[in-house]
């Protein structure tokens, strides 16, 4: 049988061949296939763009060697003592007419800033922001809205860099006329020190993370491949803020009480590392 299927094939080759000229002979249909056993009646063909087989410890196609590496995040914290602090006092007055609400505001406003002077701080450690004006419309007897008033706001920012002030700063602007003390900030006047410190921290804990963890896996921490500084909490600080009150606050003589304690100051940094054998 085997032997029958074979000249079969044969003849009909010659044939085609004797039938289009010598001259035309190309190779049959037939022949990119390999007959893998004479008695199937199947063929199979034979591959021609089968994929590489990918090399271990590259990334296929790109034939570069790519390192084993691990990122962690490490922390730095310190704790300072602050040294000045940042006071946000309000001026608020409501009126019927908007021209006496802007005109009672300017003046109160003024004395507050005369005080502050006064009381010995620095006229470029004083700012005014906030100024704004807005109508309201009320009913007196609770009804449909049919009155207009005017409120009209501002706002001085201070920075006390004597912080035994504190205290005397808020009394002075309350008895200057000022009715909103929207909080007091402690702070560092030049956090540079202090951001170093915890950077060092951090460099130094993310280094013994990533110790561990390469330790847990048998292999070992190589150089540096990158490193960045994770971005937010406005640098890291965490500030204490004593925020308080209205003018009722301080209606007693008794002076108010300010106490800074200290600032928590955290930076994070990501590391990547280089994993060796």
């Amino acid at each position: 049988m085997k032997q029958s299927i074979t000249r079969t094939l044969l003849a009909a080759g010659l044939s085609a061949a004797v039938l289009f000229g010598a001259a035309a002979v190309s190779a049959p249909a037939w022949a990119n296939y390999s007959v893998v056993h004479a008695q199937d009646a199947t063929a199979t063909p034979l591959p021609t763009d089968a994929a590489p087989t990918p090399v271990p410890g590259t990334v296929q196609g790109s034939g570069q060697n790519l390192p084993r590496t691990i990122t962690v995040v490490g922390d730095g914290t310190v704790n300072i003592k602050p040294d000045v602090a940042r006071a946000n006092i309000g001026v608020e007055v409501l009126k019927p007419a908007v021209g006496d609400a802007a005109a009672e505001n300017n003046q109160v406003t003024t004395q507050v800033l005369d005080a502050l002077k006064e009381l010995g701080i620095d006229e470029k450690d004083i700012q005014t922001s906030g100024y704004s004006v807005f109508s309201e419309r009320y009913s007196p007897d609770g009804t449909a809205a049919t009155e207009t008033q005017y409120r009209v706001t501002n706002t001085v920012n201070v920075l006390i860099r004597d912080l035994d002030k504190v205290g005397a700063v808020l009394d002075t602007s309350i008895a200057a006329g000022a009715n909103n003390i929207y909080g007091v900030e402690f702070l560092l006047d030049d956090p540079t020190a202090a951001r170093s410190a915890a950077r060092q921290m951090a460099v130094e804990n993310a280094a013994a993370t990533a110790t561990e963890l390469a330790g847990l896996t048998g292999v070992q921490v190589g150089p540096i491949v990158s490193i960045s500084e994770v971005i937010g909490n406005n640098g890291g600080m965490y500030s204490n803020q004593f925020t308080q009150f209205s003018t009722g606050a301080s209606s007693g003589r008794l002076p108010t009480p300010v106490e800074p304690g200290q600032l928590r100051l955290t930076m994070q940094l990501q590391v990547t590392y280089e994993l060796l054998d």
